[in-house]
């Protein structure tokens, strides 16, 4: 007997009353009949027309877009870009909403994930529940700050660039990116056509003029002649190997950072937002209060900022040690730190490299794990080394509170907490808690 096949609720309408905040961009709202929504486009309090996009008559919840504002939150904008709204560009989720408003929302997904997840409550995190903009980023509303200094457009069946709708491989062809920053604009990607080619990432160096973009080719095309507005250097992706290798110009960027250049290689890892890699390290050392002859570690360190860093405070009777699984980043680490000999860095996943080390102990750590998090495996050997300080570096507010709940178990709780809008129109947060220990069960 055929199994009966699901019932689709896409298209379906629901006229709803907006509930909170959820983590992901996106409120949650109920149908008259109870079923969850989670409605991208809205804002806590209103009433709006949300139309599923996602979800089956048996499914737990369903996706929706606002597609009529019956009723507008006071904190609700026009979009100031034209490609943002239900349908279109997935990259920014608040641009409907005030930038003040925004960071809000922010603070109050931080604050969620942080009770549901650690069981803690702002106060008992030593966060003021405040998410503070990134340096120059205070734009009126309406206004939008250009800030991403790497987008990786999608190209289309005809060679046009765009990016993704929202959980979709359909590509909106855009003309402009509004908050791409300007070394990104000014190369004019979106203004050619990409024959043959799947995606051309864009990197603008904040801190120099390099300019470089990565083409992945579709399977057997063949690279067009790359003609933009200003100088770059082209990299493609390798159909065979997945790796980037280059085709003319450097196959790196230089970067500039805590008093120093970093070279980041082959499209490797760097903070998207101009400003954040001192916003962070400033975070980062003001939390640990590194001192003369500490023994630190930087993990999942890629091209080596904290450990530079850290280098620097902890002086020449101090040591570091760096653990990163990106081959290149490693290298890219061991070259930039080259002048400092008391930073070692090695290669692989911080979980299998850390417990062979052999090291026992340590004054104090710095760790940036993946959106994944750290996962209790890591807490655990961290908490065994018995640091006087860790400072917690999190890109997911999610992983953030799980691994703070396994620190908790292992009698670290976190005395700070600060959380930086690095990605501004976007649902993302960064923060950085700082952790001492404490009596186990206190």
């Amino acid at each position: 007997m055929q199994p009966t096949p699901a019932t689709s609720l896409v298209g379906q309408e629901y006229e709803v009353e907006v509930g909170p905040v959820a983590h992901g961009g996106h409120c949650v709202a109920r149908t008259e009949g109870g079923r969850v929504l989670f409605v991208r486009h809205a804002l806590p309090g209103e009433r709006v027309v949300a139309r599923v996009t996602e979800g089956e008559e048996s499914s737990r919840f369903l996706r929706a877009d606002a597609v009529e504002i019956l009723t507008p939150s006071k904190d609700r904008v026009e979009a100031p870009c034209p490609f943002s709204g239900p349908g279109k560009c997935g990259g920014c989720d608040w641009q409907h909403a005030k930038p003040g408003a925004q960071r809000r929302l922010k603070g109050e997904v931080v604050a969620e994930q942080l009770k549901r997840l650690a069981g803690l409550t702002p106060e008992e995190a030593g966060w003021d529940g405040t998410v503070v903009p990134a340096e120059g980023d205070k734009v009126p509303a309406g206004q939008v700050p250009a800030w991403r200094t790497r987008v990786q457009y999608a190209i289309d069946a005809e060679g046009h660039a765009g990016l993704r709708k929202h959980r979709s491989h359909e590509v909106q062809v855009i003309d402009r990116c509004l908050i791409a920053a300007e070394g990104v604009s000014e190369l004019g990607v979106e203004k050619r056509t990409w024959p043959q080619m799947a995606s051309v990432e864009a990197i603008a160096a904040s801190g120099s003029n390099d300019r470089q973009v990565i083409l992945t080719p579709r399977p057997g095309g063949r690279l067009p002649l790359v003609d933009l507005d200003k100088p770059v250097s082209v990299l493609r992706v390798g159909e065979k190997d997945g790796q980037i290798h280059r085709v003319h110009g450097r196959a790196f960027v230089r970067e500039r950072a805590a008093d120093r250049t970093w070279r980041v290689s082959e499209g490797g890892f760097w903070q998207v937002h101009p400003k954040a890699a001192d916003t962070l390290v400033q975070a980062v050392m003001q939390g640990l209060m590194p001192r003369k002859g500490d023994m630190a570690l930087d993990l999942y360190c890629g091209v080596g900022l904290f450990a530079g860093a850290l280098a620097e405070r902890v002086g020449e009777k101090g040591a570091v040690l760096g653990i990163e699984s990106g081959k290149r980043a490693v290298e890219d680490a061991r070259h930039n730190l080259r002048d400092l000999d008391r930073v070692r860095i090695e290669e692989g996943k911080v979980d299998q490299v850390l417990p062979r080390t052999g090291i026992t102990a340590a004054d104090i750590i710095v760790l940036d794990p993946p959106r994944a998090g750290a996962g209790k495996q890591t807490v655990r050997h961290l908490a065994s080394l018995t640091p006087r300080r860790i400072a917690y570096v999190a890109c997911d507010p999610a992983a953030l509170a799980r691994d703070l709940k396994y620190f908790a178990e292992e009698g670290y709780r976190p005395v700070t907490l600060r959380a930086f809008d690095l990605f501004p129109m976007t649902h993302h947060v960064e923060c950085v808690a700082i952790l001492k220990p404490v009596a186990k069960g206190v």
